[in-house]
């Protein structure tokens, strides 16, 4: 069987994985937040594009008010709500987050109600041929937008004050605070840069998969297992191991009895990876 026009369906969807895991990551490096209101965040502003198109207006003003929409949710949790919850453990803060994601199932349920829909690029109708396979305009962009956010991203924690900021929060939140480093500044950045990946992510889906609120929240989830793949640290590590979720469950789909579950290839492979990592650790230990 010929895998290569899944490989390459598998690439585009892999790099929206990417995009999404590493906008966790650099939340999470911030805050020690784990945001599962990431695919919520994004298929609200997703919905907005659509709205905007279905009424006629032009595309760079769907996709401005997307990323927009977007990156406001994101941001009035994280001005508002998240600082009250930043001395709570860990799986609470997680859980608010939660709790966002249902408030914004909701909300897109009550005004665009549950049908698929699609937002449609006119990156779609473009292409390039590989190996006779047709690799779209539209999947170049997600790869290399992917790609191209990891290295600014890491410009930005290696080269900016603000980025030095979040690389202290990330080690040790009180004693930043008593290094001067300002703590609500420096978090609500960071929801701001999350809410941007949120936008893009989700009108890339709307695009490459369909446009379905449940639906896309519950795509964070290989976005997690990416992160966790990156052990929650590292940026390149979280893009490569998005664009490899993506390839894997795309290859499964022909694949007989196995097609039907491979919507659960992120959480095995992330379930190896944490086995793997753990195992190292522990090594590492017994070493010392």
């Amino acid at each position: 069987m010929n895998y290569t026009p899944f490989i390459i369906s598998g690439l585009g969807i892999g790099a929206v994985y990417a995009l999404s895991g590493v906008g966790l990551v650099v939340l999470y490096r911030a805050t020690g937040v784990l945001n599962f209101a990431f695919g919520a965040i994004g298929a609200v502003g997703a919905h907005v594009a659509w709205q905007v198109l279905e009424w006629d207006w032009p595309l760079a003003v769907a996709i401005l008010a997307a990323v927009a929409v977007s990156t406001l949710t994101s941001f009035a949790y994280g001005r508002l709500l998240a600082p009250k919850l930043s001395h709570r453990d860990t799986v609470v803060r997680a859980v608010g987050t939660l709790a966002l994601a249902l408030v914004l199932i909701s909300l897109m349920g009550i005004i665009w109600g549950e049908l698929p829909r699609r937002v449609q690029f006119p990156t779609d109708r473009m292409y390039v041929l590989i190996s006779g396979v047709r690799l779209t305009y539209t999947r170049i962009i997600a790869i290399v937008t992917a790609l191209a956010t990891v290295a600014a991203i890491t410009l930005l924690l290696t080269r900016t004050r603000l980025g030095l900021d979040m690389r202290a929060l990330a080690n040790d939140r009180d004693l930043s605070a008593i290094l001067g480093v300002r703590i609500l500044r420096t978090e609500t950045a960071a929801w701001l840069i999350t809410g941007v990946f949120a936008g893009f992510a989700g009108l890339l889906l709307a695009d490459l998969v369909r446009l379905q609120g449940t639906f896309l929240t519950f795509l964070v989830i290989p976005a997690i297992a990416a992160a966790i793949l990156g052990q929650l640290s590292s940026l390149w590590v979280t893009a490569f191991a998005g664009i490899a979720i993506g390839i894997v469950e795309a290859v499964l789909t022909p694949m007989g009895w196995i097609s039907p579950y491979r919507a659960a290839a992120p959480f095995v492979i992330a379930l190896i990876a944490v086995i793997i990592l753990g195992s190292t650790a522990k090594s590492a230990l017994k070493d010392r």
